[in-house]
């Protein structure tokens, strides 16, 4: 019997990295997990609480396809008062989590054939689902002239296109678009009928400057969002989509006959999330924290060349010091150390491994504990790497 070659894609190598890390774990070594983007803080008590009183009092059938409406206005409320927007509750959709949002979102927007584009390094779901549609990925290769991230004269020499996906704060790199970056891009995705896709999972979680939504700039674009990152929820696996009235329809039908509902229980707890707005915008000073300590200890180490860290809680390093195996290079620093990371080939296939992501996501001690480990680690391998370079090299 054959397989579908839908199901050709690359594997998402950081679900490998937990993998070794929890193998490790089991055989009694202690692990280090900065190679997840998931909070180490857990769920807000106010979600807690919503979805025991859920469980108590609550049918907790199906919802509507696009999931409960009180939960349905508060996201909307949320929008007015955090960007000023004044978005109608139809317009929103919940969904099982972000993965399930842009399959939906690629599914209402994308034929099979079409061309979108996207920066690499990039988040690796964006290129897979794309290309299990049969969509075409159209590679934006950034870097650190770019600020990994995409601009119209890189859209220009792509096109023709049909879509673009861009993310503020992004993954791996951390890295925003300013207000008129981001509207330049809009402007440009507008004036040549290209479809937007926004991916803000990482609002909230910003350094310096709130992140700006792109609907400010076009109403057309489409917006995926989660409860994962920022409400520190990502085994409840809920999120959300806002949608263009034209693909409203489309992609309700399509939510009815692929999911049925988001997660009842799941929605009730979220509901709750909104009462824990204070800790959870505290808990990002301790994300902060814990960027400023990985960077002092790269520093130290002798890798400072970074991706700018303006928001989620990635740090994008070059290890081209170390060699040119970033796989290898996460592998051994696992075994050593038991600080497990994720190598960039994950994220970029062609330039990937010279880069390693490193999340900050963890508790505060967990990132201090691992930065104590890093420090003489990588000077040994930097000093190892420095004695097997070629003579004249």
């Amino acid at each position: 019997m054959k397989a579908s070659k839908r199901s050709d894609i690359a594997p998402f190598i950081v679900m490998e990295v937990l993998e070794a890390a929890n193998a490790r774990a089991a055989a009694g070594a202690d692990v280090m997990h900065l190679e997840l983007g998931e909070p180490g803080g857990g769920p807000p008590p106010s979600a807690l609480r919503a979805a025991r009183t859920a469980l108590a009092e609550a049918s907790l059938g199906y919802s509507e396809a696009f999931g409960l409406p009180d939960l349905r206005r508060r996201i909307a409320r949320h929008y007015l008062e955090r960007y000023g927007v004044d978005l109608p509750p139809a317009r929103i959709a919940l969904t099982v989590g972000a993965s399930g949002a842009f399959i939906l979102a690629f599914l209402a927007a994308f034929d099979a054939g079409d061309r979108v584009a996207l920066a690499e390094p990039g988040y690796p779901a964006y290129r897979n689902i794309l290309k299990a549609l049969g969509i075409e990925v159209v590679s934006l290769p950034v870097g650190f002239a770019e600020r990994f991230q995409p601009a119209p004269e890189l859209l220009e020499r792509a096109a023709p296109l049909d879509g673009l996906i861009i993310a503020s704060p992004a993954n791996p790199t951390g890295t925003m678009l300013d207000d008129e970056e981001l509207a330049r891009l809009a402007r440009w995705c507008r004036d040549n009928g290209v479809r937007l896709v926004s991916d803000e999972i990482y609002h909230g979680i910003t350094y310096g400057r709130p992140a700006d939504t792109v609907l400010r700039h076009d109403d057309r674009a489409v917006v995926v969002n989660s409860f994962s990152k920022f409400f520190c929820m990502t085994g409840w696996r809920l999120g959300w989509i806002v949608l263009p009235e034209d693909l409203r329809l489309p992609a309700l039908r399509l939510a009815q006959n692929l999911f049925i509902a988001p997660p009842t229980i799941s929605q009730h707890a979220a509901l709750g999330a909104f009462d824990d707005l204070p800790l959870l915008d505290a808990r990002v000073d301790g994300y902060r924290r814990n960027r400023d300590r990985i960077l002092t200890a790269l520093a130290e180490a002798g890798l400072a060349r970074v991706a700018p860290p303006d928001g989620a809680f990635y740090i994008y390093v070059d290890i081209g010091g170390l060699g040119s195996d970033a796989a290898a290079i996460s592998r051994r620093m696992l075994e050593e150390i038991g600080v497990a990371t994720t190598p960039g080939n994950d994220f970029d296939p062609v330039r990937g491994h010279r880069f390693l992501r490193i999340s900050f996501a963890a508790e505060e001690p967990t990132v201090e504990e691992a930065c104590r480990r890093l420090v003489p680690w990588l000077r040994s391998r930097l000093a190892e790497a420095a004695t097997e370079l070629p003579a004249g090299g």
